[in-house]
């Protein structure tokens, strides 16, 4: 049997897909099968109280086919990661703090804006500064984690390299000439 066109143009966007930036997934309810996939494509994982996410691929006969078992092994380690897929678990708000796959529970739950602003709020820790040193870290982030060693060292060295005296390094350096 062939895959439609369009699957397999979602599996070749889901796999080429890399967000410059840092990114947040935000669950507010259920997020099951490819909704956890999902979760997955994001550097962080922020949680409600009321939430839960499931990968209930093998209860539909199938496995995670847009990376979310590749990603969620990175996130979590092979053992955690098969248990989460073979046992098809619900995974509460709690024990996704606990197994290290969401960094914090929101104490909204119910209203949407309240939800986003608080999520907001939370990431802005990762992203105060200029856009164009967030996208160099999370590329050397990113190199680090998905290439060989010596490919990635390679790679955070000529990155660095884009941002030795440009714009944001010479002003933090007229800014405080030295750490304290």
């Amino acid at each position: 049997m062939r895959q439609s066109k369009e699957a397999e143009d979602m599996g070749r966007l889901t796999l080429h897909i890399r967000l410059p930036l840092i990114s947040v997934a935000v669950v507010q309810g259920k997020a099951f099968g490819g909704g956890a996939e999902l979760t997955t494509a994001c550097d962080f994982r922020l949680m409600t109280p009321e939430s839960e996410i499931r990968f209930v691929h093998k209860h539909m006969g199938l496995v995670p086919g847009w990376g979310g078992a590749a990603r969620l092994v990175r996130i979590m380690g092979s053992g955690a990661a098969l248990q989460l897929l073979s046992r098809a678990a619900r995974v509460d708000a709690e024990k996704a703090l606990h197994l290290g796959f969401s960094e914090q529970t929101l104490s909204s739950s119910d209203d949407i804006s309240r939800v986003l602003e608080e999520a907001r709020a939370w990431l802005n820790q990762y992203t105060e500064g200029p856009a164009s040193v967030i996208r160099a870290m999370k590329k050397v982030v990113t190199a680090g984690r998905e290439l060989p060693l010596e490919a990635a060292l390679r790679t955070e060295k000529d990155i660095f390299g884009t941002v030795w005296g440009g714009p944001a390094n010479l002003q933090a350096l007229a800014r405080r000439p030295k750490h304290k």
